[in-house]
């Protein structure tokens, strides 16, 4: 391995890195703050397990996409 091929190496791991943090931060920002839960109604917080449960799905979803696209 000479020094270009390194350099690059280490420069797309890095940049992997700051790539999926900013797909979670957009994610986690889409989802909003919310209410406290005692706030909430009943069917407000099944609402909002389900939201928490499909942006967990959303962000495995990214993380299988941006791994097959590796290859």
């Amino acid at each position: 391995m000479n020094f270009n091929q390194i350099i690059n190496m280490i420069t797309r791991m890095v940049m992997r890195r700051v790539i999926n943090k900013g797909v979670n931060a957009g994610i986690d920002k889409a989802m909003g703050a919310g209410k406290a839960n005692q706030d909430l109604s009943p069917e407000e917080r099944a609402q909002n397990r389900a939201a928490r449960k499909q942006a967990r799905q959303m962000k495995q979803s990214a993380k299988m996409a941006r791994r097959m696209s590796r290859f």
